[in-house]
């Protein structure tokens, strides 16, 4: 969708890019978050240290990837370290500041689902799985997700918890010892925070031209909203440049462009 001469997509990316500092240790996926890394990098945190799944460490790549295999993470890079070790003397040691992480669902509490839709043992829809969300979910200090806003992307439980959020709420997260978390969540409608100490999903803000009864009936339960709730801030038109001229380009991660 367009509004204003920017996408919901280009908006995501750039609220999400918002949501990094200067010098944050950061573990890269691919899509929108490596849009929303990438950019800020450009924009206001030069001493981002990117790391990718495949091994690439402290990576500045001078085009977007297309996967975490793509040989531009490579060149330039701090040092290029077998998966293992991302995982074991990064992730692990608790050096990684944020995760960027989605799913096919994620519920009130910040808990991912990408393993099955409908019961695991007769799924309707078989998913991919964790892969390193897991990881990354239990052990970076912060995550922020990102997700389309529906009933049926934002339920009340998911299906299956791929990746732990506040599990069942309050302290239950760290009874299990995990510290971290989810942060914030990131949709096509608006932001949600987390309260801190139910640990359910609060609406934060709202897109431009997103009603609240919109973003209540695209959710899956009864949707709380902060008192002092806001209205997102678009895309600046640098931002707006860089995504669609130095990042993505040919528009293979962001296909709809403003009209």
């Amino acid at each position: 969708m367009a509004t204003d001469g920017y996408t919901t997509s280009e908006l995501m990316v750039s609220r999400a890019a918002k949501e990094l500092k200067d010098g944050d240790v950061v573990f890269v996926g691919i899509g929108v978050p490596s849009l929303a890394v990438n950019l800020a990098y450009r924009m206001h945190a030069p001493g981002l240290c990117m790391i990718y799944e495949s091994g690439a460490v402290g990576c500045v790549p001078k085009r977007l990837p297309i996967s975490i295999g793509d040989p531009c993470l490579v060149t330039g890079s701090l040092a290029v370290v077998p998966m293992m070790d991302v995982f074991n003397l990064y992730l692990q040691r608790g050096l990684i500041d944020v995760g960027f992480l989605g799913g096919a669902q994620v519920d009130r509490f910040g808990n991912i689902n990408s393993t099955v839709i409908g019961d695991y043992r007769r799924p309707k829809v078989r998913l991919p799985g964790s892969g390193g969300a897991c990881e990354i979910a239990a052990l970076a200090k912060r995550v922020v997700i990102t997700i389309g806003n529906s009933k049926r992307t934002l339920p009340e439980r998911v299906d299956f918890i791929t990746s732990p959020g506040f599990l069942g709420g309050g302290r239950e997260r760290e009874a299990l010892g995990l510290a971290g978390g989810p942060d914030l969540v990131i949709t096509d409608m608006g932001v949600f925070r987390f309260d801190p100490q139910t640990r359910e999903m609060v609406l934060a803000s709202i897109h431009p031209g997103i009603t609240l009864q919109k973003v209540k009936e695209n959710t899956g339960w009864d949707l709380r909203v902060a008192a002092d709730l806001t209205e997102t801030t678009p895309p600046s038109p640098r931002e707006i440049r860089i995504i669609r001229e130095e990042l993505d380009p040919q528009g293979i991660f962001l296909r709809t462009k403003a009209g």
